[in-house]
């Protein structure tokens, strides 16, 4: 049985999973998306008292954070229970790119170099790392919501806001990729 659930599922399947999700929200009205659960917590912790931002009504959200709290819990039951070792399967291409950069090949998911806890907290990586939580979080709220929002949710509403950032995050994407992270690494 745990070889079942340990070995590498179709593409499609997931596909399945979403569309299935996306349907039932969509049907009881509600949208998906996680960055909207930071702005739920901080209303459930007392935030709106202080700041209007988060003087909402946080608990027509809990599902959001009962979504959140279980896929950290499924990511843990993954990542432990459910491991596998098997260095991910990359194309030749992707090893030599790698390679050029300085990076060895992936034991596992994926390069030591870029995460493990030793290269966490050197100067370069914490610098790489704050600056780009910063963008992140000022991304999502610049574009009223994170990529899983307006990519999975907002496109399955076919809103048009949500198709000019998705169109932002591959293009932001492709310039990390193929210009700054050469120049970065």
């Amino acid at each position: 049985m745990s070889e079942f659930f340990t070995q590498s599922w179709p593409w499609w399947f997931s596909g399945l999973i979403i569309s299935s999700i996306m349907f039932l929200l969509l049907f009881f009205g509600q949208s998906f998306g996680f960055s909207s659960n930071l702005r739920t917590i901080c209303a459930a912790a007392g935030a709106g008292k202080t700041v209007g931002f988060f003087n909402f009504n946080w608990k027509s959200q809990i599902w959001n954070i009962v979504f959140l709290t279980g896929a950290i819990i499924g990511g843990f039951i993954s990542g432990t229970v459910l491991k596998n070792d098997d260095p991910v399967e990359i194309s030749e291409a992707t090893k030599q790119d790698l390679a050029a950069l300085g990076f060895s090949e992936p034991k596992g998911m994926q390069p030591e170099e870029l995460f493990s806890l030793e290269s966490a907290f050197g100067l370069k990586s914490f610098i790489l790392l704050a600056l780009g939580g910063l963008m992140v979080g000022f991304g999502s709220r610049y574009a009223g919501g994170c990529t899983s929002g307006h990519a999975i949710s907002g496109l399955s509403d076919l809103q048009w806001p949500s198709l000019i950032a998705v169109i932002g995050f591959f293009a932001g994407g492709l310039l990390m990729t193929h210009l700054l992270f050469p120049i970065i690494f």
